[in-house]
């Protein structure tokens, strides 16, 4: 029996947000969208719509329901995306508060559970 040698493989910690680990210029934004339309994306199939089903629930059309599904969201807003959600009927609670001493910035996250 040959045994392997042990390979290292360097790891780099991420911050948490991936769109900050790439650069991107408003990883916030980007990480808000993404996670409101990963929101969508379960409502939508928790419901069982096809896309044209989905669009005209939402009000919107069906290569634009695509383009959300396929995480292509450079022309939707967060308040565009919270607009949709309300429309799947989902409620949308933003709170906001102070940070805590150990954190200058604030952040902002979605969270909650989907029901359909």
């Amino acid at each position: 029996m040959v045994k392997k040698r042990a390979t290292h493989i360097p790891v780099t910690v991420g911050s948490g947000n991936v769109f900050a680990d790439l650069g991107f210029r408003e990883p916030e934004e980007e990480l808000t969208k993404a996670q409101l339309a990963g929101h969508i994306r379960h409502v939508i199939v928790r419901r069982r719509l096809s896309q044209a089903a989905a669009a005209s629930v939402m009000g919107i059309d069906q290569p634009k329901v695509s383009a959300l599904l396929n995480g292509r969201l450079a022309n939707f807003s967060s308040d565009r995306l919270m607009r949709l959600l309300t429309a799947l009927g989902q409620d949308v609670e933003i709170t906001v508060r102070a940070t805590p001493r150990n954190r200058a910035l604030g952040r902002i996250r979605v969270l909650g559970d989907v029901h359909a």
